[in-house]
């Protein structure tokens, strides 16, 4: 189907980082699974990280050991999203986007536990203290990547059934 309609998409919800959202309410990890099920392998790791280091620019940046992380993780959950192989189902995408928060999840407050700055101990009841910190920002995470897989992939797969098959129908 169409580059650029997965391009917009990408686009507009990265820029939805810079509006007023609930903390982790966001579409970081959709924007990961969607490149990696409908980008060319090239663009797929590529277009991630550039939305998300454009959004960053704006946002502000943060200490370098949890910004490797989370772009790491992010590279990861597009290996995850390239796995789909254009078999793209709902089940699919629930459970991909499921796994690429608790993963997101494990990944990043690991690293916020490990920075030398950190405010939790570093013992395993330091680590797990810094887990349960973030329960409620993983529900948010959980939701915003649940809500945005659903538009973006909704998006572009109704588009592909009635923008683009109609186009190819009056030609």
């Amino acid at each position: 189907m169409s580059i650029m309609l997965a391009l917009i998409l990408i686009l507009f919800a990265a820029f939805s980082r810079l509006i007023p959202h609930a903390p982790n309410f966001t579409p970081v990890i959709s924007i990961a699974l969607f490149a990696g099920a409908y980008l060319k392998k090239r663009y797929a790791f590529f277009v991630p990280v550039a939305a998300l280091l454009l959004s960053d620019l704006v946002i502000g940046f943060y200490d370098f050991g949890s910004m490797a992380t989370v772009y790491g993780t992010i590279l990861l959950i597009v290996a995850v999203g390239l796995m789909l192989e254009k078999k793209i189902s709902a089940g699919k995408i629930l459970g991909l986007s499921l796994t690429g928060a608790v993963v997101f999840f494990i990944t990043t407050n690991f690293a916020v536990w490990m920075v030398p700055a950190s405010i939790y101990p570093k013992t395993l009841a330091g680590l797990a203290q810094c887990y349960v910190m973030a329960i409620p920002f993983f529900w948010n995470m959980v939701l915003g990547t649940l809500v945005y897989s659903a538009l973006m992939f909704g998006v572009y797969e109704l588009a592909g059934r009635f923008v683009f098959k109609q186009k190819t129908v009056q030609e």
